[in-house]
């Protein structure tokens, strides 16, 4: 029994170390909370998803407000997800570390959705975003690989 114990104890501390690629909930699999990552860049607003519209990619479900909008994410996803897998981008550029992201406070730069954590910490993000995005960009490759 005890070697047993030993062995899901090694087991259960790999899998917290791991992370997922891309960002979902604790009892979902949800990209962004299931909401619409295209309508970031079409309706220049966060929009929910619908369960009519869903799609799976990288292991996470994604939803979208339309047809239109699967349609669109489909034909390109990489144009339309998230940078560091959805994870708070300030927290992948100044900690080094996943977090959590807020699909409510978001931006996007040159062409990328970016996503953070609350409030607080999108003002942090807001006052300098391109050197968050050289920072995390050179911090996720490891962070992923981990």
């Amino acid at each position: 029994m005890t070697r047993f114990l030993m062995v899901i104890a090694l087991f259960m501390s790999s899998v917290s170390y791991a992370q997922d690629a891309i960002s979902t909930g604790f009892f979902s699999n949800k990209a962004l909370n299931g909401y619409d990552t295209v309508a970031y860049f079409t309706d220049n607003q966060a929009v929910e998803g619908s369960a009519k519209f869903v799609t799976e990619y990288q292991g996470a479900d994604w939803y979208f407000a339309s047809q239109q909008h699967l349609d669109l994410f489909l034909i390109d996803p990489e144009k339309y997800a998230p940078q560091y897998g959805g994870y708070c981008a300030w927290a992948v550029s100044a900690k080094n570390d996943f977090a959590p992201s807020d699909p409510t406070k978001w931006a996007i730069v040159d062409g990328k959705l970016y996503l953070n954590y609350d409030q607080t910490i999108k003002q942090k993000w807001d006052l300098d975003p391109a050197l968050h995005i050289q920072q995390a960009d050179a911090h996720w490759p490891a962070l992923i690989n981990k």
